[in-house]
């Protein structure tokens, strides 16, 4: 039996109610940045006060958290998903092109430009590195003990990484893997930022075939 069969009517009617305020805020995200949200508009839009607004989020940093928290929760699981149905790097790639694709304004409050005066909860960076260990286990896969080996002895920023692994958490992976989807993190994103913020408008040449192309790049 799910969390939701076992809800009273009080505690679904909530869940509605902030279903509904997320709803309008991502609205509001897509007119005018995360910058500009709003819980007082979002209550004139639903036709109640802002107090009652209160009632259901403390103010606007809760509301980003809450947005920030969904965002990253449907990539990781998006990924996380793709990558127990057997999913290499590669296929991780387009799918998280895929996920960028379906929603670039939830994409950019996550890896666009920060918003003013706001500042993310730890939790809100423990679901992002689940996304980031899936890449690292992708990465390990793909790298062979002696390439990893070699890597940890002739490459300086591989030998860097594997004393400021911070970033990666616990895990296990070697340098060169650790190398490998920094660089993954950086290039992906570096194109799909562009690609999104329609830097590539009136280029003439498909974006696609880019990601592609620094994908292959990439690879071992």
């Amino acid at each position: 039996m799910g969390k939701s069969d076992t809800a009273t009517p009080r505690e679904r009617y909530r869940a509605q109610v902030r279903t509904e305020i997320k709803e309008h805020a991502w609205q509001q995200i897509a007119t005018a940045g995360a910058s500009a949200l709003s819980l007082n508009a979002i209550a004139k839009q639903m036709g109640v006060s802002g107090p009652a607004l209160y009632r259901y989020f403390a103010g606007r940093d809760e509301l980003i958290t809450e947005l920030i928290r969904d965002a990253y929760r449907s990539l990781a699981d998006t990924l996380g998903a793709a990558a127990a149905e057997g999913a290499d790097l590669s296929g991780l790639a387009h799918d998280l092109r895929g996920w960028a694709l379906a929603d670039p304004h939830r994409y950019f409050l996550l890896y666009g430009t920060p918003v003013p005066g706001y500042h993310a909860p730890d939790d809100t960076t423990a679901i992002s590195s689940e996304i980031m260990a899936t890449l690292l286990t992708a990465c390990a896969a793909l790298v062979p003990e002696a390439q990893a080996a070699q890597a940890a002895t002739e490459a300086p920023f591989a030998a860097h990484l594997e004393k400021h692994r911070a970033w990666a958490g616990d895990h296990p992976a070697p340098p060169a893997a650790l190398h490998l989807a920094m660089s993954f993190w950086t290039r992906m994103h570096g194109v799909l930022s562009l690609e999104l913020a329609g830097h590539f408008t009136g280029m003439g040449f498909d974006p696609d075939r880019l990601f592609a192309a620094e994908l292959d790049a990439l690879l071992p």
